[in-house]
């Protein structure tokens, strides 16, 4: 089965990509904000029993501590973040969407918990899902959400037209390029927005075990090369942070001096994920056809 949602474009034949102000780097940070459920086993702990009282409560610590560690970081950089947001949150922990709003934070769609993927719907009732969602997140932040990521990054072979349907214009959870990709669905209109995997604070800290020193220069070499190819075109660095893994003490300070780094460098626009799919809508963005299928 062949993918056909996209054509096949090498990065070395197409047209040159600026970023406003003749920018080098769209640089996005992404705090995945996210819910679980104590009666549920937790993806990604080891542990399949539940109640995962280790699991939970280290997730639970990042909610109560570590997401506003990171809020002190992003202000001194003057960065606004764009937060994968689980809607629960919503619900669960206000004064999270009450701290972002002051901040004037990006709020993305990013399923209704962490405890349950998009796979696990039937088919009838993930349309559903994802415009409650959205009803969601738009009744507590007093914005509709214009960007999705999966739980998981889970898709179904519907979810691009389920979220287009519903009012979405830009998905993560597609990590194939360092540009903007324009997206077939069946209505609507649809781009993927680079989301990044190889710096994702938890894959570096808890599935590589990489000492946060190492992270820290990841996270600068990743940008050298980003930036160096960015001679030819502007290219997009989304820095995923999970609170409960760099929110920690001892990680923290090392987000803040690779954001140190980044910032010193000129042409690189601190931006958030919709601010980068309307630049591209607006001066990039080719119809790709209808979906098919």
């Amino acid at each position: 089965m062949e993918n056909r949602r996209y054509d096949y474009s090498p990065i070395i034949r197409r047209p040159k990509i600026e970023w406003p102000d003749h920018g080098r780097i769209a640089l996005w940070v992404a705090p995945n904000i996210e819910y679980f459920h104590f009666d549920k086993p937790i993806r990604g702990s080891g542990s399949n029993h539940t109640p995962d009282v280790p699991g939970y409560t280290l997730r639970d610590y990042g909610s109560r501590v570590g997401v506003f560690r990171i809020m002190d970081v992003l202000d001194k950089h003057h960065i606004r973040a764009s937060v994968l947001l689980n809607a629960e949150v919503c619900e669960q922990h206000p004064p999270i969407i009450e701290e972002g709003n002051k901040r004037q934070w990006e709020w993305l769609g990013h399923g209704m918990t962490n405890s349950v993927s998009m796979l696990d719907y039937a088919p009838e009732e993930e349309l559903g899902i994802i415009r409650a969602v959205r009803e969601i997140i738009t009744r507590a932040t007093g914005k509709a959400p214009k960007g999705w990521l999966g739980p998981g990054l889970g898709e179904s072979f519907n979810t691009p037209d389920h979220l287009a349907a519903a009012g979405f214009e830009y998905v993560c959870d597609w990590g194939n390029d360092e540009q903007p990709t324009p997206m077939r669905v069946k209505s609507g209109r649809m781009i993927v927005v680079p989301y990044e995997l190889g710096v994702n604070d938890i894959r570096v800290f808890n599935r590589e075990n990489h000492t946060p020193e190492q992270y820290y220069r990841m996270v600068c070499d990743h940008f050298d090369t980003l930036y160096e190819d960015s001679a030819t075109g502007g290219r997009v660095l989304c820095l995923p942070l999970h609170p409960f893994v760099i929110g920690m003490p001892f990680r923290i300070k090392y987000l803040d001096r690779a954001l140190d780094y980044i910032c010193a460098h000129s042409g690189v626009w601190r931006t958030t994920a919709g601010e980068i799919a309307d630049w591209y809508y607006q001066h990039y963005f080719k119809d790709p056809g209808r979906f098919e299928g």
